[in-house]
């Protein structure tokens, strides 16, 4: 069930109405508590960074403190991540 919700959120991000960044800012969430799943901050901080891109201030918060958690080369492979993200969508 946690998948098929992470899943449906992601197709939704894709969507037109996603200019603040919500759907990224709740994927992030789900990600960083392992709400939906265990407990990937890789992921979490790309959403983080997706929604802060959109103007989520929160999720700029939200991945600062996350990153002072992660390593460098976690906080490299998330922001790859979020690039790959923008390229592909």
């Amino acid at each position: 069930m946690a998948r098929y919700e992470i899943a449906t959120l992601e197709t939704a991000a894709t969507g037109q109405g996603n200019s603040a960044g919500d759907i990224f800012f709740q994927l992030g969430i789900m990600f960083s508590a392992g709400s939906a799943a265990a407990i990937d901050r890789i992921a979490a901080h790309k959403w983080f960074n997706l929604a802060a891109a959109r103007g989520n201030r929160t999720a700029a918060e939200r991945r600062r403190e996350l990153a002072a958690e992660m390593s460098d080369q976690e906080i490299a492979s998330a922001q790859s991540a979020a690039r790959e993200w923008l390229t592909t969508h």
